[in-house]
């Protein structure tokens, strides 16, 4: 299983979210020195099918990013599937419930010393407390977050998935071992788009973030490899 970045560069990965393979493996080959592993997201992979995968290993692991959730059986025949590709690291929805966090532990377990790292995404950085709100849960999203990650790490989820608001909150909660992976990542200055709880790189790692997912900052620059870069180098 993958081990914790040391520093730097290698806490970067970048968010290859593009249904054009071709710009994803040109962004792969120019962002790879200046990263620890490469997202491959739902769209990436619907667009270009699960061979997008290997190709973009050759030149970082790979964080596979699909947030996997449905019945247990289901969620655990997925994961099945995906072992072959071999990607670094996996996620899956924590609010997909115990049972099914169990399930997938126990199919990736299958691959032995090699097995993907699993996470379980909390709430997701584009969801404000209003929005949680109209889903029905009464919870602020730091409460909601803790809850769920208590869940996912009770059942076999080796890590987390929350926005950089809540790294802090798990860490304090927590302890030092389980792996965080932050999204909702932006430079000061840089547009936030989607992402509603949101932090600069700094801030995130500071916070406790083993990763930090950065996405159009990163893609949308007109150099990516010197965007980067730069985020690398105030780590």
């Amino acid at each position: 299983m993958i081990q914790r970045p040391a520093s730097g560069a290698t806490r970067i990965i970048p968010a290859l979210d593009s249904g054009d393979a071709a710009r994803a493996q040109t962004l792969a080959e120019s962002l790879a020195p200046h990263c620890g592993l490469l997202k491959v997201g739902l769209e990436l992979f619907t667009a270009a099918g699960p061979a997008i995968v290997s190709t973009m290993a050759r030149h970082r692991p790979i964080f596979l990013d699909l947030k996997l959730h449905d019945i247990p059986n289901t969620v655990a025949g997925a994961v099945r599937s995906l072992l072959p590709l071999k990607p670094a690291i996996m996620t899956l929805h924590a609010a997909g419930g115990a049972a099914m966090i169990a399930a997938a532990r126990a199919e990736a377990e299958k691959a032995g010393a090699d097995r993907p790292m699993l996470l379980a995404v909390t709430v997701l950085t584009s969801i404000d407390a209003e929005t949680l709100a109209s889903t029905g849960v009464a919870a602020s999203p730091a409460d909601q977050v803790l809850r769920l990650a208590r869940l996912a790490l009770a059942a076999g989820a080796d890590g987390l998935v929350c926005s950089p608001q809540e790294a802090g909150v798990l860490r304090a909660a927590l302890g030092p071992s389980p792996f965080l992976v932050v999204p909702g990542v932006r430079p000061a200055g840089s547009a936030l788009g989607d992402q509603a709880r949101t932090a600069t790189p700094a801030e995130a790692v500071a916070a406790g973030a083993d990763w930090i997912v950065v996405g159009r900052p990163i893609t949308g620059a007109p150099d990516p490899a010197a965007a980067a870069a730069a985020i690398a180098a105030g780590l």
